[in-house]
């Protein structure tokens, strides 16, 4: 579609992005749905992020999206909150209101719970008990909504302590008791929780093409049986997913949620249906090498 005057201009507010498909996913389906938006790229860290977010409320922009690592920096400098997203404390997606007041979203925890029950319908998340590592935006997140659906237990480690504690006290006050804190330094122990979930989630970034060789745990610490999902979809196989299945696990990438988290934001952001199949298949466009149209 013609960039004019009147179109509403989305970006992505991270770094780094030379791995994210958003891009090409959001704009085949403003192009599919008739919708006059475009969606580009716009690498900024913690720094810059107030000054970032400042000059958007004045441009012609409709809102804006958020990935690491700014998803909880962003919160110091909305307007408003949906109340999921402030229970959460993290946020991806923000809508520029009339008057150029900013409301944050959340859409990352409910395009991962919609993929699951996609990919894998029998897990029932009430009786599984879940395993994240990193408690960053994504964590934060899915975890949040992970209470909300009301999993029956979910472990929680990260580098820094601190930051881990912080998510799991925030589950447990605003959304369930069910989070508990586990060391990352305390080997026995993290194999022995990781050993008993059901569902073992990678949220760290790790395994991305910056850190393609690097996985969060060994291998050894997972068993059959088991699902391992990686929030990264760039590669489509992490080294954490390819050691999974060697170990006997199902597996599941990030390429479900970022689907369905996209089109909660085109809905936000346009106020219109969200065209999931044009955006599944230009997905599968990407996944197979074909260049944009």
């Amino acid at each position: 579609m013609p960039i004019t005057i009147n179109t509403k201009m989305i970006t992505l507010l991270g770094k780094p992005l030379s791995q994210s498909y958003a891009a090409r996913m959001q704009n085949a389906a403003y192009k599919a749905a008739g919708i006059d938006m475009v969606y580009f790229y716009s690498e900024v860290e913690n720094d810059h992020l107030p000054d970032v977010v400042n000059g958007l409320r004045y441009m012609n922009f409709a809102g804006f999206a958020v990935t690491k690592p700014n998803k909880v920096e962003v919160m110091k400098y909305v307007d408003e909150k949906d109340p999921l997203c402030e229970k959460m404390n993290a946020s991806n997606t923000v809508v520029i209101l009339p008057g150029g007041r900013l409301k944050a979203y959340n859409t990352d925890g409910i395009g991962f719970i919609r993929a699951l029950k996609e990919e894998y319908p029998n897990i029932n998340v009430e009786e599984s008990t879940f395993f994240c590592i990193g408690a960053g935006g994504a964590g934060r997140a899915i975890c949040s909504v992970l209470a909300y659906y009301g999993a029956k237990k979910i472990y929680i480690a990260n580098r820094t302590k601190a930051k881990g504690q912080q998510l799991v006290d925030d589950i447990n006050q605003n959304f369930a008791p069910v989070a508990e804190l586990i060391d990352l330094e305390d080997k026995i122990l993290l194999e022995e929780k990781i050993k008993e979930s059901d569902v073992v989630m990678n949220n760290t970034g790790l395994g991305m093409f910056s850190s393609i060789d690097q996985t969060p745990i060994p291998k050894e610490y997972l068993r059959s049986g088991q699902l391992c999902f990686d929030a990264t979809y760039n590669p489509t196989k992490t080294r954490f997913l390819i050691e999974a299945e060697e170990m006997g696990c199902s597996i599941m990438n990030g390429l479900g949620m970022s689907l369905y988290q996209g089109a909660e934001q085109i809905e936000l952001w346009s106020g219109k249906p969200a065209p999931i199949e044009a955006m599944r298949q230009e997905l599968m466009n990407i996944l197979a090498g074909k260049k944009e149209e």
